[in-house]
């Protein structure tokens, strides 16, 4: 059993400094559908242009999910994984947690993160789901790294997955245009270096909720060029005007918080990781910290906004890209609905 407080005395029982236990994450893997939709075919669906798509998000193309490809939420979730238990030299049995950021599940109960363990025969690990639009991963790395600092977790798996496609009304061109399917996932096993997780700051508020949330209130249909037989029966609704400034806000505050509490600015981060949204959000947020788009990963002109999965499956690229080294401070920032928000200080390990 690990303690996430070691205290240690000499032989002549002198006290020594506490030894913090942190999750470091070992492995990276990300996993996305096979179908690319383009801009030009979103012409052909929805009232808009690759022109203005591009101009307005940053956004050329995204990745669809189709129901004949394997490519359930769970599907995508633990092809993901297995990348990075490969990358960790992790073993499945030997996961002690499996925590999944996701709003669309295979099912709305049981959890993505069961049929993930079912998939993996990680039979020894507690499984289970976390809600926070598209703040889930960050939230899901809390949980797990949070887990491990107690002694509780010696190894855990954090992923981000989503099927948006299943929670698009096509006929909405504010929301269709920005949203794709994918997985990411990152292993976490426990560090007592000066590596790790260094903190997660999180940050919620309920009273914005109608900026952006789940709606029932009428039907739409999927169109059959997308090949997905079956969506949710609600979904996303969003005020983009008011959601974009209060992003903004949330995403540098937090950013500034998390980085003041480890005596950092953003001249000492290698790369900041952001959740996908929109590249305008990312390039305002990037100018308040001062930290500039070179050292800034983004991957959303080819997925889209994926929510929960953006960032890992952003920080897999860079990680695989070999723009991450040992010792190099990496800053992950995100904002989804609830409203939630939230930003991590990494100190890379390799």
């Amino acid at each position: 059993m690990l303690f996430s407080l070691l205290i240690n005395f000499s032989n002549k029982g002198a006290y020594k400094e506490p030894i913090m236990i942190k999750g470091r994450i070992v492995g990276t893997g990300s996993t996305i559908p096979k179908r690319i939709l383009t801009n030009k075919e979103l012409e052909n669906i929805v009232d808009t242009s690759d022109e203005w798509i591009m101009r307005r998000t940053g956004i050329k193309e995204r990745r669809i999910s189709s129901d004949g490809q394997r490519e359930e939420t769970s599907d995508l979730a633990a092809s993901a994984s297995l990348k990075a238990l490969e990358m960790g030299g992790i073993p499945a049995e030997t996961l002690d947690m499996i925590v999944v950021g996701t709003v669309t599940p295979d099912r709305q109960f049981p959890s993505a993160a069961c049929f993930v363990q079912k998939a993996l025969k990680a039979s020894k690990a507690v499984a289970f789901d976390v809600s926070a639009g598209c703040s889930g991963f960050l939230y899901a790395l809390s949980v797990a790294g949070n887990a491990i600092s107690t002694g509780s977790c010696k190894n855990a798996l954090v992923i981000g997955a989503e099927r948006l496609s299943t929670i698009t009304n096509w006929k909405d061109r504010s929301t269709c245009v920005l949203l794709g399917d994918g997985a990411g996932a990152v292993v976490l096993t426990p560090t007592t270096d000066h590596d790790g997780i260094l903190s997660t700051h999180l940050g919620s508020d309920g009273s914005y909720w109608k900026l952006l949330y789940a709606s029932s209130e009428e039907t739409y249909e999927i169109p059959e060029i997308l090949d997905i037989a079956e969506g949710k029966p609600f979904y996303i609704k969003m005020e983009g005007n008011r959601l974009f400034k209060k992003a903004v806000s949330c995403l540098a505050d937090i950013a500034v918080s998390a980085l003041e509490h480890h005596d950092l600015s953003g001249s000492d981060i290698k790369l900041m990781v952001p959740h996908q949204a929109n590249l305008r959000i990312i390039q305002a947020v990037a100018e308040k910290l001062s930290i500039p788009m070179d050292k800034v990963y983004t991957n959303i002109h080819k997925y889209g906004n994926t929510s929960s999965a953006s960032i890992p499956i952003a920080l897999d690229e860079a990680n695989r890209e070999g723009l991450l080294k040992a010792g190099d401070y990496v800053l992950l920032v995100t904002f989804g609905a609830g409203l939630t928000w939230g930003a991590s200080v990494v100190k890379w390990y390799s």
